[in-house]
C-alpha cells in the first residue's frame, strides 16, 4: 500500500512543533520567575522596613496615649521652699554656710508634668527604632522619623558628625515646652528632653541641663 507523503509529512511535523511549543513556554515561565525573584530581592529591605514601621504604633496613636494617661497640661511645679525638714537620724547635714544650688533652667524646672510623660512614650519608640540603622545618614534618620510620623516640619538642626547624626524633634503641645535631642549611632542612640520656647518659631540651640 503506497503512503500519501502529505500525511507522513504532517504526521511528523505536529509532535515537534508541539515539543518547541512546550519548550518555550518552559522557557518563559522560568523567565517570570527569575524576574519575580530579582524584584523582592531589590525591595526586600525596603519592605522589611515597611513591615516593620507597621509594627510600631503611629504618631496618632501615641498622642492618644498621652491624653489618656498623662495629666493636663499646666504650668511647671516650682521647687519646694520653705523650711527645712528635720533630717533623719544618722543623715549628714549640710554645713550652714553651704547653701545647696537648685537648677533654674532646664528639662527639671521648664517642662511640666504632661512634658515629662509624654517624653517617656516619644523617647522610648524612636530610639529604638534609630539603633536599627547601620549608617545613620542623616536621610535615612529623617525616613525613619518619618515612618514613626513625625513629619519634617518637626524636625529640625539635622546634621551628621562623624558616625553620628544630630537632630531635634519639636513637640510642643497644648502649651508644654517639650523637645527631644537625639544621637542616632547605632547601638549608641541616645534621646533626650529639651526645652522649646513658649511659642513662636522652634529654636534647637544647646540643649539645656
Amino acid at each position: 500500500m503506497r503512503r500519501n507523503p502529505a500525511l507522513t509529512s504532517t504526521v511528523t511535523r505536529f509532535p515537534r512543533r508541539t515539543r518547541h511549543t512546550l519548550v518555550m513556554t518552559a522557557l518563559a515561565a522560568l523567565a517570570l520567575a527569575a524576574c519575580g525573584t530579582e524584584k523582592t530581592s531589590a525591595g526586600g529591605l525596603r519592605s522589611e522596613r515597611a513591615d516593620t514601621a507597621e509594627a510600631r504604633p503611629g504618631l496618632t496613636e501615641i498622642m492618644d496615649r498621652v491624653e489618656e494617661s498623662c495629666p493636663p497640661s499646666a504650668p511647671p511645679e516650682q521647687p519646694p521652699s520653705g523650711p527645712a525638714l528635720p533630717l533623719p537620724a544618722g543623715a549628714v547635714q549640710t554645713p550652714p554656710d553651704v547653701e545647696p544650688v537648685a537648677p533654674t533652667a532646664g528639662p527639671e524646672v521648664e517642662l511640666n508634668a504632661r512634658d515629662w510623660c509624654a517624653s517617656n512614650l516619644h523617647e522610648e519608640r524612636i530610639a529604638q527604632a534609630l539603633r536599627d540603622l547601620v549608617d545613620p545618614s542623616p536621610a535615612e534618620v529623617r525616613t525613619i522619623l518619618n515612618d514613626l510620623g513625625y513629619g519634617d516640619e518637626r524636625i529640625h538642626g539635622l546634621k551628621q558628625s562623624g558616625a553620628t547624626t544630630r537632630f531635634f524633634l519639636d513637640l510642643r503641645d497644648k502649651g508644654g515646652r517639650l523637645c527631644l535631642e537625639g544621637s542616632a549611632a547605632g547601638e549608641g542612640t541616645v534621646v533626650d528632653k529639651c526645652v522649646a520656647p513658649v511659642s513662636g518659631p522652634f529654636t534647637s540651640g544647646k540643649r539645656n541641663q
